[in-house]
């Protein structure tokens, strides 16, 4: 298979190649004069747009979303990002592909993470939580499952392995910050390596990362309160007042009802966490958008809609 990296793809502007990409998205719009197809790509360098500017009606059958496509385009530039105007594009075989080369993974190292993990874990002196804990994550399945899980859909580490990362981040905020505030830390940390725990049942990984049935309908963080809630009450004597301040950290961690908190945060551990968890989501998410800006003469990052700016990279 001869193809073009997307990390490389801005060395060829004003030209043409072919390639192969997996498709993240499509969606058909209304642009002045005529329909046309715009289309998101990826690969395990990175992601890239393209437009499918002639004949668009006809190519809207001709691939899916999760599938890799063999592509003819032009390399252009729009606002200093590289762009693709396709010509062709088809299915392609999955004789013509390692699939793998298509899957963007974490670039930290799997098991330091996994170590780091397990050793705060350990550190915790309160028994309840540190048994709570351990009952969870030493679960091989969900173990596997919690590794490879995805902290996102879009936006900030939305590859495979990235829940951890996030995760792991976040608590090691929270732990820094634990020596500064007057916070329990054994709970806050503990709610920080659980936060997002609920993920694992709201996102399907492969072929793209797509939201399941419950993801849609419920909601990771109400599907993490139930299972965490669950594994608990299977403690001897775990005490209530503990869980019940660890629900909460839990329900309340993305800090304003509008933006799908159960409640908000009424602690000041579940204050210190939300906002540990939302610095740890949008640096990421601005760097994953400056990672993104793969040609080394521009200036601005794509457009960033959820906050509605563009980041300087110079």
């Amino acid at each position: 298979m001869d193809r073009i990296e997307v990390k490389n793809i801005y060395q060829y502007q004003n030209q043409e190649i072919d390639t192969y990409l997996l498709v993240t998205k499509k969606e058909l719009r209304e642009g002045k004069k005529d329909y046309y197809v715009r289309i998101e790509f990826v690969d395990k360098t990175g992601p890239v747009s393209g437009n499918i500017w002639n004949n668009a009606l006809a190519f809207m059958d001709s691939f899916s979303e999760g599938e890799v496509v063999k592509i003819r385009a032009l390399v252009a530039s729009y606002k200093e990002q590289t762009q693709l105007n396709v010509k062709k594009i088809r299915r392609a075989e999955s004789s013509e592909y390692d699939f793998m080369e298509f899957v963007q993974k974490t670039k930290k190292d799997l098991n330091q993470m996994s170590d780091d993990f397990f050793k705060l874990i350990d550190s915790l002196n309160d028994e309840h939580l540190k048994q709570l804990l351990k009952n969870i994550f030493e679960d091989k399945e969900i173990w596997s499952k919690f590794s490879e899980c995805p902290a996102a859909k879009s936006w900030h580490h939305n590859y495979i392995g990235g829940l951890l990362e996030h995760s792991l981040s976040v608590a090691k905020i929270c732990d820094f910050v634990s020596a500064l505030y007057p916070v329990d830390r054994d709970e806050l940390v503990s709610g920080a390596l659980l936060h997002d725990f609920g993920k694992i049942f709201e996102y399907t990984t492969l072929p793209i990362i797509e939201f399941t049935d419950p993801g849609r309908l419920i909601g990771h963080i109400v599907l993490g309160d139930q299972y965490i809630t669950n594994k608990a009450c299977e403690i001897n004597l775990f005490p209530q007042h503990k869980l019940m301040k660890l629900r909460h950290l839990i329900i309340s961690h993305h800090g304003e009802l509008e933006k799908g908190a159960v409640k908000v945060p009424q602690t000041i551990e579940a204050t210190v966490l939300h906002f540990a968890d939302n610095m740890d989501a949008q640096t990421w998410g601005v760097h994953q958008l400056m990672e993104a800006a793969t040609d080394p003469k521009a200036s601005w990052s794509d457009f960033d809609k959820l906050n509605n700016r563009y980041i300087y990279l110079k």
